[in-house]
């Protein structure tokens, strides 16, 4: 089998047991054609995992390879249980083959089995292939503001 894309599944990381040295390897791969963030060490792999509220979603092509990986987290707050999905990112070497769509797809169903109304991301705008993908999918730009404030470590 090939790495095409064409036999694409999604699996969830539920255990400590399931965060091996492949899943924390191809995450050091994946997190850094996302982001300059370092890539999550197996300690904060498993905190990940093992976190109430969050759902580590990988992606694996037809011959076993993790391809690709997003975070939804699920969350109550006064107004009602709210979902987050965070850090999709597929492989540059395997695009364009339906992996970012199967991982949100994934993230939606497991959001709308617990119950969530609503599902939010962000995505910058240079990601057009994303962006594209996600107005694809229904989700719609809103109308809002999204700020970040920088915390000093050790402050």
């Amino acid at each position: 089998m090939s790495d095409t894309g064409d036999e694409i599944t999604v699996e969830e990381v539920r255990e400590p047991c399931d965060v091996t040295p492949e899943v924390v390897g191809a995450l050091g791969q994946l997190v850094p054609q996302l982001s300059s963030s370092p890539a999550p060490s197996a300690a904060d792999v498993a905190r990940i995992v093992g976190g109430q509220c969050t759902t580590l979603l990988i992606a694996r092509s037809g011959a076993g390879r993790v391809v690709g990986s997003l975070t939804l987290v699920v969350f109550r707050v006064p107004t009602g249980l709210r979902a987050w999905i965070e850090d999709v990112v597929v492989d540059a070497s395997i695009r364009g083959k339906g992996v970012g769509e199967a991982l949100v797809r994934s993230a939606l169903d497991r959001a709308r089995q617990a119950g969530v109304g609503t599902v939010d991301l962000t995505s910058r705008p240079s990601r057009e292939a994303a962006n594209r993908l996600y107005r694809r999918i229904g989700f719609e730009t809103r109308q809002t503001n999204v700020y970040r404030y920088r915390l000093e470590p050790g402050l």
